[in-house]
């Protein structure tokens, strides 16, 4: 119906409508289901505020709207602010870059890479980190939703501790925690990575009608290494003790197939129009 909607409109505006419409799906199933099954007690402002104001899928902190001011605050916005500016000036490299004519696909690949970083720096570690920091001036316990992903040692801990928090929770409410019990840990544990892959269809793929399949093979390559992984740990074999070996892999396997997820088409329909540029392929 969203999609419906707004099929006439730029394919950033398709996009940002499809997010804000599941994430405010997710956000009722998150309420009614609790967080670790404890129920809620929101009332209808702070339920408001939670699902408009906060991009996290824990509704809980929200209880505690207009308490006093948490620890932490002015450091959480300094450090988005801080990060706002440094994914500006990679931006601003793009444009510099876009305007020395150098060959066009390597301008391509180059440029797309730094945008990629540059607009996550802005918006993940940025914006996100400058809502939580303002929302603890509130009461509210929000945290850092892109937890130094950097210093993850396996794709296991990336996933579920570091990167994406809202992702991981809202895939843990919604998939993981109903299907555990039924079908055991590790086909739940696909489930979930295979949904959230379906969730990055609708954000990436529908919004410019192409590209179908590929992000959720990408979520699904990334679930069939966590569950790799959870097989090298239980024969106690010692990859990830070496952090540099560990960080290797973890770099390797998530960028190598990240074409699937950021395909060509969203690439030259949403991340270079949101830089304010123009694809050369």
């Amino acid at each position: 119906m969203i999609y419906l909607l707004f099929q006439n409109e730029h394919s950033i505006m398709r996009m940002l409508t499809i997010i804000a419409t599941t994430f405010t799906g997710m956000k009722v199933i998150s309420v009614t289901q609790g967080y670790r099954n404890k129920p809620l007690t929101l009332t209808f402002k702070q339920w408001v505020v939670y699902a408009i104001g906060w991009v996290g899928m824990r509704a809980e902190p929200f209880e505690t709207l207009g308490g006093r001011p948490l620890p932490n605050a002015w450091p959480m916005v300094r450090f988005g602010i801080s990060r706002v500016v440094l994914g500006g000036l990679l931006i601003l490299l793009a444009h510099i870059l876009v305007n020395q004519h150098f060959d066009s696909r390597l301008t391509y690949i180059t440029v797309s890479a730094i945008l990629l970083v540059g607009l996550s720096l802005v918006l993940h570690f940025g914006l996100l980190g400058i809502s939580a920091g303002m929302w603890r001036f509130s009461g509210v316990n929000t945290y850092y939703l892109f937890r130094q992903p950097a210093k993850a040692l396996s794709l296991t801990e990336l996933w579920s501790k570091r990167w994406n928090i809202a992702f991981s929770e809202m895939t843990s409410v919604a998939i993981f925690r109903p299907l555990k019990s039924r079908v055991g840990s590790g086909a739940a544990l696909m489930a979930a990575f295979i949904f959230s892959g379906l969730l990055h269809e609708l954000a990436l793929s529908v919004p410019v009608s192409s590209g179908y399949g590929l992000p959720t093979l990408y979520f699904t390559i990334q679930g069939l290494l966590v569950l790799v992984e959870k097989m090298l740990v239980l024969k106690r074999i010692t990859l990830f003790q070496n952090k540099i070996i560990a960080r290797i892999w973890v770099f390797f396997w998530l960028v190598v197939p990240m074409p699937l997820l950021f395909h060509r088409q969203f690439l030259k329909l949403v991340v270079w129009p949101l830089a304010g540029l123009i694809s050369p392929l």
